[in-house]
């Protein structure tokens, strides 16, 4: 099945969209094609199956990985570029994804649909206890982004857009906490970055 593209941008932030339409349009952007090696190192302890929700998708990369596992996957992101790419990679996959275009400071979620969250390499504060309500009995969570250092790492310029040390560990408090690092290391292409992980349940984890 060919996936589906919903473009709801009612309340969207006007200069956000254009920034990231803008950034990925003009290849500003560097958009990774690899999913995730934490979340793909995780699957065989999440979920099997169920719906699945990729906050910040970008272009797909993790939600191709989720669908691929065989989870119904919502993917949301607030760039019309990104996910158009998205809708096409997953069409010529055969992946049917459902893409949700949205202002990710003002977007809410049904409580308890989601199996499994994840929201890799993107921050925000508003979102967290958003995300926790959403979440299924027996639902994981499963975030990764740059955490402030004074190391020589890629990634954001202003600790603005970085983690505070262990703030992903304050953020799902609530939950089960199955793991949690920070850690210095080199992506698949080949930079170092300082990333802060986690992977939490509500309820019990399965062991």
């Amino acid at each position: 099945m060919l996936a589906s593209l919903l473009l709801a941008s009612r309340g969207m932030s006007e200069e956000e969209r254009v920034k990231w339409d803008q950034r990925y349009a003009d290849g500003s952007y560097f958009a990774r094609t690899w999913p995730s090696p934490f979340l793909e190192a995780l699957l065989p302890r999440l979920p099997s199956s169920g719906r699945a929700l990729d906050v910040a998708c970008g272009t797909g990369r993790n939600a191709f990985l989720l669908a691929e596992a065989g989870f119904d996957v919502e993917a949301v992101d607030v760039s019309s570029v990104a996910l158009q790419r998205g809708s096409d990679e997953a069409g010529s996959r055969g992946l049917d994804i459902e893409w949700r275009q949205a202002d990710l400071d003002e977007i809410e979620f049904e409580p308890g649909r989601y199996d499994l969250i994840t929201v890799i390499r993107y921050r925000n504060e508003s979102l967290w206890p958003k995300l926790v309500n959403a979440l299924a009995t027996d639902g994981w969570i499963v975030a990764e982004h740059h955490v402030k250092t004074h190391a020589p790492v890629e990634g954001p310029t202003s600790p603005d857009f970085r983690l505070d040390p262990q703030e992903l560990l304050h953020a799902f408090a609530a939950l089960r906490v199955v793991h949690y690092e920070e850690i210095l290391e080199t992506d698949l292409d080949t930079h170092p970055y300082a990333l802060q992980r986690i992977a939490a349940c509500k309820g019990d984890p399965g062991f």
